[in-house]
């Protein structure tokens, strides 16, 4: 808690000794500036309409993880989420620190991610998918959650060219580090997932790029 609290994060891989990261710069995305493309608007629509298919939150989490470890990571040379690490974030969502947001579809665990929340910084881990777009819809939500309870920001570590598609930018690490302090001491939210947080979402503007 503590590291994740002054930008400091874990990255393991197998060959190698504990890694604490706190990159310059950090990879952010604003809540109000996630880019909610046309396709991919439409693609709520029709999940969050279709009665087979719904968001669940913290109810798999040890699947959630498990299925991140099994997939690559942009940096990453092998498997990064090693055994250790697993149990580590395990009991820190016993804790009511770390969450999952789970993609289902007629009751397969399809896409989702897992992350930390201290009060209102919420500090995004990693993400999976088994369909098209299952791991988009997942971070959807995690938005629209985030809209709902006027949470700003969510950490995404580190740049990539999907996290920009989607409306991440990178800020001084300094800057990300005092706004990081100053979120985790608003009080903890209502993790429980409404189907009104999707209206929440559909209120942005469909990205025309």
């Amino acid at each position: 808690q503590n590291a994740y609290q002054n930008g400091i994060f874990p990255w393991f891989s197998a060959d190698q000794p504990i890694l604490w990261w706190s990159p310059e710069p950090r990879m952010v995305l604003q809540v109000d500036q996630f880019r909610l493309h046309p396709s991919l608007k439409k693609t709520l629509k029709k999940f969050s309409s279709h009665p087979d298919c719904e968001i669940r939150i913290d109810s798999a989490f040890a699947d959630v993880i498990q299925a991140c470890a099994r997939s690559p990571r942009h940096g990453a040379h092998g498997p990064w989420i090693v055994p250790d690490m697993i149990n580590a974030y395990i009991d820190l969502h016993r804790a009511g620190l770390a969450h999952s947001i789970e993609t289902w579809v007629r009751g397969e665990l399809v896409g989702g991610l897992y992350g930390v929340a201290i009060g209102h910084a919420v500090f995004g881990e990693s993400m999976f998918h088994r369909r098209p777009d299952a791991s988009k819809i997942a971070l959807a939500a995690l938005v629209s959650l985030c809209r709902h309870h006027e949470i700003s920001q969510i950490d995404c570590q580190q740049n990539t060219a999907h996290l920009q598609s989607l409306g991440a930018r990178e800020i001084p690490r300094a800057e990300f580090i005092k706004r990081v302090q100053k979120l985790s001491q608003r009080p903890a939210i209502d993790w429980q997932f409404q189907p009104l947080y999707w209206r929440e979402l559909f209120t942005f503007k469909p990205d025309s790029a």
